[in-house]
């Protein structure tokens, strides 16, 4: 009898072929600036950096890729952020012919959700709120860019920019082709840092928050509690990071009005997206912790971004919460959390952080780079974040392809990851008796 793919397997598989197709246009002379081949490497590199919308790159995108290469990276940052089972299931529907159960099955599981009927319409209505987003952000950026780059070079700017915001991507054109890398050259523009901001969050909050939010609008009362969580726990995360960064990094040198955005631009962009409007590198080692710590945490499910997710840490911190009141179950807006979403969420919180640190111990060993510094790049790559310190470029190969092991991971589900290898199709219902463990 022919073993069939898990849903878990299948949606590894479809980001294999993306990374694949991706790393073979990427190789083409084409795709690089100067006519030569970018390599295998940097190649393979970026493409699975841009299809996991992550921004982790080895070279500096504006300078080294032609406008072929930066539309290639442009597709899989979509693809990626959209998830490629939502663009196969937007093509169903616009071919009019009907998705198979199976195909549903693995669109349900790519993006967290708990439903199978509606999933077509639901489908479209993403591809169309992340059209009618991206837009606008563009046309926005577009005030700024087009009188700074000209008309064509600036929509161009606008565009790319305003796709790897929502998507969390973090990509981005001024590296090496401006004097400052990433958005450092707006660190003090509100109208850019606000979009992209805007972006960011929107993306990150999840396409089942966005539908709860159209169909209830302001209505709290309505809104489930998957959505009230990631409201209120995006919030906290966002404003409370952005006062710790001002607090960590407070300069008399500059106005407290760009302090604050460039604060809360990087409270907004440690969350997955990538961008930076401040030296990375130049931050305090309070500030890099911190950072470290939201690129863990990351997005929302269902979302763009990657990272543990806010459900997540949520979860956990009810539930340590529960345990100091010595309550048997979690409970938050009046609903208990099931014991089944605890497991879960300490096992994605552990996979995630042990992978991690696993990792930064191999690259330390290899490279002889400072702990810090590592740390950084792993939990950046596993949180499908962007943001270095700037050691990408000069790891070795080997370490190189760790990175890009681990961005896999994140933008997969390092625990999806896990199952779709081990994951057998039966398992016999065994259970065994329970006996008293000392721990604390």
């Amino acid at each position: 009898m022919k073993k069939r793919l898990t849903h878990v397997q299948v949606i590894i598989l479809g980001y294999l072929i993306m990374v694949l197709l991706g790393t073979v246009l990427l190789a083409l002379p084409v795709s690089s600036a100067d006519g030569k081949s970018a390599g295998l490497l940097n190649s393979f590199f970026t493409a699975v950096s841009s299809s996991c919308v992550t921004g982790l790159i080895r070279l500096p995108t504006g300078s080294s890729w032609s406008l072929f290469g930066q539309l290639v990276l442009l597709l899989l940052i979509q693809i990626g952020g959209l998830g490629f089972m939502t663009i196969a299931t937007v093509f169903f529907l616009v071919i009019n012919k009907q998705m198979r159960l199976s195909a549903r099955e693995t669109m349900v599981e790519s993006l967290n959700l708990t439903r199978i009927d509606g999933i077509a319409r639901f489908s479209g209505k993403i591809v169309a709120g992340t059209l009618l987003f991206e837009g606008s952000g563009a046309l926005l950026l577009a005030i700024r860019f087009i009188p700074r780059f000209g008309l064509w070079r600036g929509l161009w700017f606008s565009l790319f920019h305003a796709v790897s915001a929502f998507c969390n991507a973090g990509f981005d054109l001024f590296s090496g082709a401006e004097a400052a890398p990433s958005l450092m050259l707006f660190h003090d523009d509100w109208l850019v840092c606000l979009v992209i901001i805007f972006l960011i969050v929107v993306g990150g909050l999840g396409f089942l928050v966005w539908d709860d939010i159209r169909r209830h609008h302001f209505h709290w009362k309505k809104y489930s509690l998957h959505t009230k969580i990631v409201l209120v726990s995006s919030a906290v995360l966002l404003l409370g990071s952005a006062l710790l960064f001002l607090l960590f990094d407070f300069s008399s040198d500059k106005p407290i009005g760009t302090q604050l955005l460039e604060a809360l631009f990087a409270s907004a962009t440690a969350r997955t997206a990538g961008f930076n409007t401040t030296d990375t590198a130049a931050l305090s080692d309070a500030s890099k912790l911190l950072t470290i710590l939201l690129m863990l945490i990351g997005g929302s499910p269902g979302s763009t971004a990657g990272g543990i997710k806010t459900t997540t840490i949520a979860v956990l911190v009810l539930s340590v919460l529960a345990a100091f009141r010595a309550e048997k179950k979690a409970a938050v807006f009046g609903r208990s959390i099931p014991q089944e979403t605890v497991l879960k969420s300490l096992s994605i919180f552990f996979t995630n952080l042990g992978v991690s640190l696993f990792a930064a111990l191999i690259i330390c060993a290899a490279e002889h780079l400072a702990a810090l510094d590592v740390l950084f790049e792993t939990f950046s790559a596993i949180g499908t974040v962007g943001m270095s310190v700037g050691i990408t470029a000069s790891l070795r190969p080997f370490s190189a392809c760790l990175i890009a092991l681990l961005m896999f991971m994140g933008r997969v589900g390092s625990v999806s990851f896990s199952v779709a290898l081990l994951e057998k199709r039966q398992k016999l219902p065994v259970s065994y008796p329970e006996e008293e463990i000392t721990v604390g």
